[in-house]
């Protein structure tokens, strides 16, 4: 049995971590750690927990000994502690953003700081088994990608790899995403007076998510190659994004397919979703609430070499917590889907 540490317990992914390893067959969770709600039980942040998780959180000063610890963290928090983390276990999982990016010159231009352990970022693996399966296997540190990054990788990857895009086209990317992907803490942006009914373009340019993006499709946002917007949308879990690129070959919808299949024809958490009729001929996050599956669309503009592509997941699933667990999997040599089989709920 694998033993597990959640680290920074008390929030949205933290919880997800929770509920997603609490039917695990191979983890058992040891301990759950929030400076802010030490003592307290569990299950009373995270109601679906009642029942099946007897454990109250504690203070991170003192962390047991175990195998994994997930941290889900606030940006800028794991690497100020990596040290004590990875003396816990050999294996650490980062859900926050501090050892996504490889170039430490990246975290002053889009978070804000600067990295205090750029030696790190040349251990650290992006935490897509779909992209990084083989380097997670060893890893020691895996850092899970953004929510909004890892909607647009997965929607655009296939193209990437095949040398499809043109690269002296700016990729234009929209994400919409609901609240829950602003956390756990209240303020001025999530608010319901402020949320309810609101379709809000929060971050029109400059989104920290535009430099992942770049880095794992091998495209350089410093020379604009990706114009990335996001826009907060009435729902509270999920996310969608719309494509705009551009492609170097004159593939129809047949050929683009089987770019698409044959890159994800074998992963078990990306469908190709592209049907001519019904209404859920492409991507819908609706439909995957609580899952870890990204749903891929692609539709070819007969006017020009333009591929619209959407994809949409779960920001606390396949965008945090699920791919985490699936990271934990594979780096486990565990079969990848273990504990992350929900399908989801239909009609929801």
């Amino acid at each position: 049995m694998i033993r597990a540490l959640v680290v920074g317990g008390a929030g949205y992914a933290g919880g997800e971590v929770l509920r997603l390893l609490t039917g695990h067959p191979d983890v058992e969770v040891v301990q759950v750690t929030s400076e802010r709600l030490a003592g307290k039980p569990v299950a009373l942040v995270h109601p679906p927990l009642r029942g099946r998780n007897g454990l109250r959180f504690s203070s991170r000063d003192t962390l047991e000994d175990a195998d994994v610890v997930f941290a889900a963290m606030s940006h800028g928090e794991s690497s100020a502690v990596i040290a004590q983390l990875q003396a816990a276990a050999p294996v650490v999982i980062d859900l926050g953003a501090d050892f996504r990016l490889r170039d430490a010159a990246d975290y002053p231009l889009w978070y804000g700081w600067s990295h205090p352990l750029p030696g790190l970022l040349d251990h650290a693996v992006y935490g897509l088994a779909e992209l990084h399966r083989a380097e997670i296997a060893s890893a020691p540190l895996i850092a899970t990608g953004g929510c909004l990054a890892t909607a647009s990788i997965l929607g655009l990857a296939p193209l990437a790899c095949a040398g499809l895009l043109d690269t002296t086209i700016p990729l234009v990317i929209e994400a919409k995403v609901g609240s829950s992907a602003a956390g756990a803490q209240a303020g001025d942006a999530t608010h319901h007076a402020h949320r309810s009914g609101e379709i809000r373009s929060y971050a029109p340019t400059g989104h920290r998510h535009t430099a992942e993006i770049a880095q794992e499709l091998h495209l350089d946002a410093a020379s604009r190659q990706v114009a990335f917007s996001a826009t907060a949308v009435e729902a509270v879990r999920g996310v969608l994004i719309t494509a705009h690129a551009f492609i170097t070959a004159d593939l129809d919808d047949r050929e683009l397919w089987r770019v698409y299949r044959s890159r994800y024809g074998a992963e078990p958490f990306v469908r190709i979703v592209k049907a001519h009729t019904g209404l859920h001929r492409s991507p819908s996050p609706k439909l995957l609430t609580g899952t870890n599956y990204c749903d891929v669309g692609f539709e070819r503009d007969p006017h020009s070499r333009r591929v619209v592509v959407t994809a949409a997941l779960d920001n606390l699933v396949k965008g945090a917590a699920g791919q985490a667990v699936q990271a934990c999997n594979v780096r486990h040599g565990l079969p990848e889907t273990l504990g992350l089989e929900f399908s989801g709920l239909y009609p929801l």
